[in-house]
């Protein structure tokens, strides 16, 4: 699966017509895939170590970094009058002519004259994971429109919600497969101090997105923050401007015209190449010049689904200590075999992600329960915005009585879906922790990976849409 290479220094992968993917070379002949135990498959002798190559070969423990706040700017040169009142009593037409946009969400109840401003976050001391303590001031500028004040929606999180990545404990491995996940593993995730610069730039955008917005809120979401993320990955930033839905078409792309003028023009000197993509669910795409390096950064409108999904897979991948590396082991695998990158009709990093969870669900013993069958109070898809990061903390350790080494999971989830999963008549469903039917939507006709976004109940697969991405996929699993 991966070439072999004896250190993390090595180059990069080299060519696919180069590699000789020896993974199952070892295993019986006359047994089927299906029927083979994680017991008696013997481990090749390959390491996950190269994997890493010249991209992402550092330490697993990282020097403390001293980050002190910087501010980017103090006049926004972008006129509000026209934005706001244009944003006023704008609602969706149909759920199906903005099939991206996050249905009815409460942020707070009532109207307020006050909106909340974040203070900087001083980095690493409070070791603050996403988002900083709030301070009040008067915001006459939204509330005179009527729109309504979206206090709370920036909550203060503590350690004890998010643990931090570098203090958790990982498996313990008995086997040279499992070894090697795990070096992978500690070789390629997310520092904290990598996590502490995106969220020292994301204190800094907020403040200065205010000027525009003042109700608005920046939220750190995706791989960055749900403890899937690596070294490289990039940070999601959703902007979430007022309570109800945002249209993609044209208020998204609007907010975000104001966002990237404020970008290109005042913040120019730590904000690079600013580019407003013009998606079904537009962005801006950026980089952070001053912390980040080599780091993009996508910008999104009022993607409300992507903050609780956050929430919701750290609490997965905090649940049981062989998620995380499990995760980014085949993370990496599906990058490495070029089936990872949605725009080119193969599947993306969530997709993956949802993948693991529902294996980990589906076994005899299960590694993972469904959070959202089993606590449904704690991921209600209405519930405001600012309670969202309560969930972790209100749900109980779960024990799970399967024993299994990371190398029999890694093996085990590429014989499930190469031999056992029936692509043409289930979905993959983590909300349901199962595979079930597929529906007979439009969105699910003539899409060979079906796999359930566990809120708003979309594909989050659509992207494969031809035979023969498919059939590579599966190529990909089988081997």
């Amino acid at each position: 699966m991966f070439p072999n290479s004896s250190n993390l220094g090595r180059p990069p992968f080299p060519p696919k017509y180069q590699q000789q993917n020896t993974f199952f070379t070892k295993l019986p002949l006359n047994i089927p895939p299906s029927l083979l135990s994680h017991q008696q498959v013997i481990v090749p002798p390959f390491h996950f170590r190269t994997a890493v190559g010249n991209i992402e070969a550092t330490p697993a423990v990282t020097p403390v970094v001293t980050l002190q706040p910087m501010t980017y700017g103090s006049v926004s040169p972008v006129s509000t009058s026209d934005a706001l009142t244009s944003f006023q009593g704008r609602k969706r037409h149909s759920q199906q002519s903005v099939p991206d946009d996050a249905k009815r969400q409460r942020i707070h109840s009532h109207d307020s004259d006050t909106t909340v401003v974040n203070q900087a976050v001083p980095l690493p001391e409070e070791r603050r994971r996403s988002f900083p303590a709030p301070i009040s001031i008067p915001s006459p500028v939204l509330h005179a429109h009527g729109s309504p004040a979206l206090i709370g929606c920036v909550p203060p999180l503590q350690d004890t919600l998010f643990p931090d990545p570098t203090e958790t404990s990982l498996p313990v491995a008995t086997d040279e497969l499992s070894q090697q996940v795990l070096e992978l593993f500690q070789a390629c995730r997310q520092q904290a101090s990598d996590l502490d610069r995106k969220e020292l730039c994301r204190t800094e955008l907020q403040r200065e997105i205010q000027l525009i917005f003042p109700q608005s809120r920046l939220f750190l979401v995706g791989s960055s923050l749900n403890g899937f993320g690596t070294r490289t990955s990039d940070g999601d930033l959703c902007l979430v401007v007022k309570e109800e839905p945002v249209n993609q078409k044209t208020e998204a792309r609007r907010i975000l015209s104001l966002v990237q003028k404020l970008f290109s023009t005042k913040l120019s000197s730590y904000i690079e190449r600013p580019q407003l993509i013009r998606a079904k669910v537009p962005i801006v795409k950026f980089r952070d010049k001053v912390r980040q390096v080599n780091v993009d950064f996508d910008l999104n409108v009022n993607n409300v689904i992507g903050i609780r999904n956050t929430f919701l897979l750290r609490t997965y991948a905090f649940m049981e200590n062989r998620v995380r590396p499990l995760v980014l082991v085949v993370k990496k695998w599906a990058s490495f075999r070029e089936i990872n990158d949605a725009s080119r009709g193969t599947l993306n990093s969530y997709s993956l992600v949802l993948m693991v969870l529902h294996y980990l669900q589906t076994l005899p013993e299960p590694i993972l329960p469904s959070l959202q069958k089993n606590y449904p109070e704690c991921f209600d898809p209405t519930m405001q915005l600012h309670l969202v990061h309560q969930a972790p903390r209100t749900i109980p350790p779960y024990i799970s009585t399967n024993g299994s080494s990371l190398g029999d999971l890694l093996i085990g989830f590429f014989k499930y879906y190469a031999t056992e999963f029936d692509w043409s008549h289930q979905m993959i469903s983590v909300r349901e922790a199962k595979a079930i039917a597929r529906p007979d939507g439009i969105e699910w006709r003539n899409k060979f990976i079906c796999v359930e976004e566990p809120f708003d109940g979309t594909n989050t697969a659509r992207a494969v849409h031809e035979k023969q991405k498919f059939d590579m996929i599966r190529v990909e699993f089988a081997q």
